[in-house]
């Protein structure tokens, strides 16, 4: 009888450490043992904006703050754009699996950019950087009504077959992959852009885009991540959230 007590007291006490381990795994913002070892690093460490400026800015503007472990865009439409805009990361990168879950209030209207090179050359990241959209399924206008502008799409460029975005209010995963210029996109698990920066199909789209007035645009690769701090529709307040930014490099 004592072995068999004490076995089902080891049994128990292995499986707290395996309750409190995947505890621990689920946590936002932080790093399994194996993210850790095969090389992922956290872009938001949940606390503060360590790492992060505003782009052309010495730091993040007074509308990005940190709240309950997200990052957190409250703005009023009124306010001067140096205060919403776009955060960026202050480095850069090259090949790389970016990771990061969002959340928005209806209406929004932002995106995540990447390869985005920072001068005053540029005025806004989406000057160079192509740019993972995020707008609401349900109200935003005209975003969501037009192919190649709803959520998953490279913004103006190319659109996903399907929309897999969850209604505002819900946390949605971005998942972007950019190795030697070929991109691949992920919404909520599912991959909806897969295509090559390099390739003459790309260099046509922007031809016919508005980005041809951009100087080089998308012909960066290595740059900064950046988040847009979103056009002034809906309602001001708290619009948008960022969370569990993490990145590997490829």
């Amino acid at each position: 009888m004592p072995s068999i007590k004490l076995s089902m007291l080891a049994a128990v006490a292995i499986s707290g450490c395996l309750f409190s381990a995947m505890a621990q795994a689920r946590q936002p913002n932080t790093l399994t043992p194996q993210e850790k070892a095969g090389g992922w690093k956290l872009l938001f460490n949940g606390k503060n904006l360590d790492g992060w400026h505003s782009y052309l800015e010495k730091s993040p503007g007074k509308d990005w703050s940190v709240k309950h472990g997200a990052i957190v865009l409250n703005k009023r439409n009124t306010d001067p754009d140096k205060d919403f805009q776009d955060l960026t990361t202050n480095d850069e990168f090259e090949n790389f699996d970016l990771k990061l879950e969002w959340k928005a209030k209806p209406c929004i209207d932002s995106g995540v950019m990447f390869y985005v090179h920072e001068s005053p050359q540029y005025k806004q990241p989406y000057s160079t950087g192509p740019e993972m959209q995020i707008a609401d399924l349900a109200c935003t206008v005209p975003d969501s009504r037009i192919l190649m502008e709803r959520s998953g799409d490279i913004f103006d460029l190319i659109s996903d077959k399907v929309e897999y975005v969850e209604p505002a209010g819900e946390w949605n995963q971005f998942e972007i992959i950019a190795n030697h210029g070929h991109v691949q996109l992920f919404q909520n698990g599912h991959k909806v852009i897969d295509t090559d920066l390099n390739g003459a199909e790309w260099k046509g789209l922007v031809a016919h885009s508005k980005f041809a007035k951009m100087p080089n645009f998308g012909t960066f690769r290595k740059g900064h991540v950046s988040m847009q701090g979103t056009e002034p529709k809906g309602k001001p307040g708290e619009k948008l959230m960022f969370r569990n930014i993490k990145i590997k490099s490829l």
